[in-house]
């Protein structure tokens, strides 16, 4: 049978995709990897029709639906059956039994727990899908969401992948022996290779080019092809962008990462915030980097942003597999928002429905991390360490003895500078705290309030000026402060920025507790 997609591969070949051991993951002896039930064939072949005939509606609610469904009543603890099965049903056909294969290690890594050989063979075949995206002539149209998901656990299993390698010390001789055979697996050259292939190929950053002229209409079909071609390819070139922004992230380089995501105007709604882990991916990593870059108030306003959306729309998800993910990035969200406003307290950028929730959350640990003594900096580094990604060393192990583990260094390495960061600013707050009492103090008069001497403030007052400025993306000095200064004469001149008073949010309370009074009086029954 002729498929509604073409590519240059032939039809699958059991050969080329045998599973490694799939019992193991489970740890269930009795699981079959060659036994399918009755509902997963029916599942594989209505699948396999949906796509043929670019029906995204039905695939997306089968990839949503019967996936999760049938996972959670059949396979809580064993694997799928095995892509081998199932290929039978599907007139062998190559592209379908990876994408097939793609589900079912996620499904592996997100229910049991992936042997060596497992997170091997997830990387052969994650080169298999992309490489025929790459090389082939794909049409199909995949839903969003599973266009997402692929780049999304593309970068997980990376990350799992360096910290599992990084744990040598319970490492078996027979998991040693898989590193050394397989130490190009999940190559941290490769991982940036394929996602910036997808990003290149797709010509995705033209594509919005074009669409910022009038040219394009990619956001007005949500990166769908309705003219008969495929959403593929430039979905995935699009998801890309954001999976190396997270990439980047994790080995600590947050310049890179940002560059990366510059073709996407994160200010604006546009297709990542179609899919809500592709938009809190995005703001998450993005907010995290211009944190450590010491650009505050831009990670302030996106984290603000964020955490008002998911305030207001988090119930709509609650169905959704992804709806855990969604409240634990919440949760980070607030930790970092609580970090940047403790370093940059800029109060006048937070909406008020966040800024209730953050007082709820952080209100004691902000007012300890404001005093930058000793239990301070025990409190950045307890919401820097709960917040922060998982940061990875990329780098091949060693494998002589002694073994030993590393999966920590980056982490600390991280955190340590962070802390650096932190104890650089000590002095800052009591320089704010008195800018704001005045707006004219003589240099020897702030100096006695602050018990230094003339040429220690002096010092403590150009730091203020350089830790209180950032280079944004576009190479501009921009300021974190609220308050400024300049000296003259011996004289500190205090310029304090003023914010204009918002009247909306006041409004609209009183206009919904009005509604709320009209309404319980409306249930009152007159006698």
């Amino acid at each position: 049978m002729a498929s509604s997609y073409d590519y240059d591969e032939g039809s699958y070949d059991s050969r080329s995709y045998a599973t490694s051991a799939p019992g193991q993951a489970g740890g269930d002896v009795s699981y079959d990897p060659n036994f399918v039930p009755d509902s997963v064939r029916t599942f594989v072949v209505h699948l396999y029709r949906y796509i043929r005939e670019k029906n995204v509606y039905e695939i997306h609610q089968m990839y949503e639906g019967s996936f999760q469904r049938l996972s959670e009543r059949m396979f809580r603890e064993s694997p799928w059956p095995s892509v081998e099965a199932v290929a039978p049903y599907v007139d062998n056909d190559h592209v379908f039994c990876l994408l097939y294969r793609e589900m079912w290690f996620r499904h592996v890594y997100a229910r049991l727990s992936p042997t060596g050989r497992q997170r091997v063979d997830s990387w052969d075949n994650y080169c298999s899908l992309f490489g025929v995206v790459l090389h082939g002539v794909v049409s199909m149209q995949l839903p969003n969401q599973w266009l997402w998901d692929m780049v999304d656990e593309f970068v997980y299993q990376f990350q799992s992948y360096c910290q599992y390698r990084a744990k040598l010390k319970t490492k078996t001789d027979e998991e040693l022996q898989l590193l050394k055979q397989y130490d190009q697996a999940w190559n941290v050259y490769g991982v940036l290779n394929y996602l910036q292939a997808l990003v290149e190929k797709s010509m995705i950053i033209q594509i919005l080019e074009r669409e910022k002229d009038g040219l394009e209409q990619f956001s007005a079909t949500d990166g769908y092809d309705y003219d008969g071609g495929s959403n593929v390819l430039k979905m995935l070139g699009y998801y890309s962008m954001i999976g190396l922004l997270r990439v980047h992230c994790l080995l600590g380089d947050y310049h890179t990462g940002l560059k990366c995501l510059v073709p996407i105007d994160i200010s604006q709604q546009g297709v990542y915030t179609i899919v809500i882990g592709s938009h809190i991916s995005a703001i998450y990593h993005y907010g995290f980097a211009n944190m450590m870059l010491r650009r505050y108030v831009e990670a302030i306003r996106e984290f603000n942003k964020m955490l008002s959306y998911i305030l207001k729309y988090k119930q709509y998800h609650q169905k959704s597999p992804q709806y855990d993910q969604i409240l634990k990035k919440n949760e980070q969200m607030y930790a970092l928002l609580a970090i940047c406003l403790s370093l940059c307290p800029q109060t006048k950028l937070i909406e008020e429905n966040v800024s209730i929730q953050l007082k709820e959350k952080y209100n004691d640990k902000m007012l300890k991390m404001q005093r930058y003594d000793e239990e301070a900096y025990a409190v950045f580094d307890e919401l820097f360490s709960y917040a922060c990604p998982k940061f990875i060393t990329p780098s091949v192990p060693a494998l002589e003895e002694p073994l030993t583990n590393f999966n920590q260094d980056a982490y600390r390495l991280q955190l340590k500078l962070f802390l650096y960061e932190v104890k650089q600013q000590q002095l800052l707050g009591g320089v704010r705290s008195f800018m704001k009492l005045y707006s004219t103090i003589s240099l020897s008069k702030l100096a006695n309030y602050m018990e230094v001497d003339e040429a220690t403030l002096r010092t403590i007052l150009m730091t203020y000026k350089h830790k209180m400025h950032a280079v944004d993306s576009n190479g501009k000095i921009v300021s974190n402060s609220d308050v400024d200064f300049y000296i003259n004469d011996g004289i500190v001149h205090v310029v304090e920025a003023k914010s204009p008073k918002q009247y909306g949010d006041y409004f609209l309370r009183q206009i919904l507790k009005f509604e709320e009074m009209i309404g319980e009086l409306d249930r009152v029954k007159l006698d």
